[in-house]
């Protein structure tokens, strides 16, 4: 017990443990499964806010396109999903039963072949991870290595996401065009529609973020950490003291888009589609506006910021379906304008001083406060001296005189 207690003050984790009571035990009793599954939802995209906060946060290295690397990891799942739900007899009405039905639209006769090692469920899950992780190695392997960085590596990765949204939308008979891939209901023939595996699966992201944090949050403490600070304060004196700057942003800028995957596959299961929608600028764009809110240099602020802005975005669309777009708009002009450093700079810079003060307070008055009065003592007789007699005294009188 008291080696966790060591390791929970030495990593700084003592948020985190607050975060996990919060998402494991009491937003499952108080929230119904619907408004939980939404919550899961939300916790998806906390996947690509932590890979944030590593990249941008502590590298330095501003990325508009990690939704790229989102609908990556989601589309890798949901060709496994969909696959298992075209079996021939599923899809005995279309004209090439066994394929799947976007496929038998556009008039595709066999199954393409860099669908076919989709069928098997390890290498999809594989797939999450490291497809999004060699592209991102390509792009940035590509720029750092030519010290592209700052507003120009941030408009590429823009680009990236425009291409990779016209792709799959032209692409329509291989990767379902606008429409993506729906109907995705059993995974190894469980059904993921059902109560029961909306709580397990809800649970299983809840697990994959905890584990996501611990291990970002072991890079920061580490040598790989201080050197990603290093880097984005004084880039150069890093290069000079022979350190190679542009490996480690490669390093990091995979392991961003590591998690982004991640946090797609987590999307397709439990929302049960996926679509070229989150994979553009815009939804690009609101994945950095969760790291911003929440802070960009914290972790679990991040989860925080990114719960906050969705859960204001489904109350405002569903209270003001006119005007939701300007209150999102308001509320991150607002929070950004009153807390540059997000949530977490409101805690640190308010919030714990405030707290501290208030102790200080607290034992200055208990140290102030008068003793409380000692019992009386017990009388103990004292000896009196004699009075001298009234002749004697007169005596005295006439000798002085």
């Amino acid at each position: 017990m008291q080696a966790l207690k060591a390791w929970i003050q030495r990593y700084q984790l003592a948020s985190l443990v607050l975060l996990t009571v919060l998402l494991a035990v009491v937003l499952p009793l108080a929230l119904d499964i619907f408004r939980l599954n939404l919550v899961g939802k939300y916790l998806t995209y906390a996947f690509v806010a932590i890979g944030l906060v590593m990249v941008w946060g502590y590298g330095g290295v501003l990325s508009l396109g990690q939704g790229v690397f989102f609908g990556l990891g989601g589309y890798a799942m949901a060709m496994f999903l969909k696959l298992e739900a075209s079996d021939p007899i599923s899809t005995k009405i279309q004209s090439t039963p066994g394929i799947p039905d976007f496929m038998d639209w556009n008039q595709l006769t066999e199954l393409p072949a860099f669908w076919v090692p989709f069928k098997s469920l390890p290498f999809a899950l594989a797939a999450v991870i490291a497809v999004p992780t060699l592209l991102a190695w390509v792009v940035s392997f590509a720029m750092f290595k030519r010290r592209v960085g700052g507003v120009y590596f941030a408009i590429i990765t823009q680009a990236v996401a425009l291409i990779l949204t016209v792709l799959i939308i032209g692409q329509q008979g291989y990767t379902g065009g606008v429409n993506g891939m729906t109907d995705l209901k059993t995974l190894w023939g469980w059904d993921t529609r059902t109560d029961s595996a909306k709580y397990i699966l809800y649970y299983v992201c809840v697990a994959l973020l905890v584990g996501a944090i611990v291990l970002c949050r072991w890079i920061q403490k580490g040598k790989v950490g201080t050197l990603l600070l290093a880097m984005r304060d004084k880039e150069d004196r890093v290069r000079f003291s022979g350190y190679d700057v542009a490996n480690f942003k490669v390093f990091v800028f995979c392991l961003a888009a590591a998690l982004s995957g991640i946090g797609g596959a987590l999307f397709t299961l439990q929302v049960g589609f996926m679509s070229p929608s989150f994979v553009g600028i815009v939804p690009s764009i609101e994945m950095v506006i969760y790291a911003a809110v929440g802070g960009r240099m914290s972790l679990v602020g991040a989860v925080y910021g990114t719960l906050l802005v969705n859960a204001g975005k489904t109350y405002f669309s569903e209270s003001f379906p006119d005007l939701w777009l300007f209150l999102m708009a308001g509320l991150f002009i607002g929070v950004t304008m009153a807390f540059p450093m997000g949530l977490a700079g409101l805690w640190d810079s308010r919030i714990v001083p405030w707290w501290n003060r208030r102790r200080q307070g607290a034992g200055k008055a208990a140290s102030a406060a008068p003793a409380p009065a000692a019992a009386p003592l017990p009388a103990t007789p004292q000896t009196t001296a004699a009075k001298p007699s009234p002749a004697l005294s007169e005596g005295m009188g006439r000798q002085g005189a």
